[in-house]
């Protein structure tokens, strides 16, 4: 069996063509208008992390991405610095916990509120990643996930991830295996909704207004 079979076989969810479309010019506009939107804001925080702690203002993370037949898609993802400088520098990748101490007083208040999300609207304009979809995993967790959780690896089949998604906006950030383990029902619901433009419509709709509403009363972590 060639290596297109074998990740046809793999997918549980088929993706309209004409949904596809529709979705990255969503993602084209409403990531111009957010930039426009939020750019001014990018000075303050700038300037709020520089005061706060050491190092840059912006943080760079390998991760991976949409996976297709052939490959998986490896790109760096953005954001602003939330912990301090060379914060794995020793225990290598781990999982941010409640209460971290790794993470700086600016970077809880950027965390409560989404902010540190922000550098990611230049991700989805180089189309590594879209507004909505299951969220980018690291390389050093990724084995590991895949090994313990059922079809996890298949969350991504042909499916771009995403700034925020079903299972951000219903759970958070991860803090333990467990927590992966409860998104991935999420983002399989999530690639189910793009079988046809009205559902992935109404499934966005409902996703961004949730998204507004965790920035809006800082329920993030």
């Amino acid at each position: 069996m060639n290596k297109k079979a074998q990740f046809n076989e793999k997918i549980n969810h088929e993706i309209n063509p004409l949904t596809a479309k529709a979705k990255r010019i969503f993602d084209l506009v409403f990531t111009l208008l957010a930039l426009a939107l939020t750019l001014p804001l990018f000075p303050f925080i700038a300037l709020a992390i520089k005061i706060d702690s050491r190092g840059p203002v912006f943080f760079k993370q390998m991760r991976i991405g949409r996976a297709m037949p052939d490959r998986s898609v490896i790109f760096y993802m953005l954001k602003f610095r939330s912990m301090q400088s060379n914060a794995e520098s020793e225990t290598g990748a781990v999982w941010a916990k409640k209460q971290d101490v790794r993470i700086t007083a600016v970077g809880h208040f950027l965390r409560k509120t989404r902010l540190d999300e922000l550098p990611q609207f230049f991700n989805v304009l180089a189309g590594d990643m879209s507004l909505i979809g299951p969220r980018p995993e690291r390389p050093g967790f990724y084995q590991k996930l895949e090994n313990a959780i059922p079809y996890f690896a298949e969350r991504t089949y042909g499916v771009t991830p995403g700034i925020t998604g079903l299972a951000q906006v219903n759970q958070g950030y991860d803090t333990c295996i467990d927590d992966v383990r409860s998104k991935v029902s999420f983002d399989h619901s999530y690639a189910l909704s793009l079988a046809s433009p009205i559902s992935w419509i109404k499934m966005d709709i409902y996703i961004v207004f949730r998204t507004l509403l965790v920035m809006v009363t800082g329920r993030g972590q």
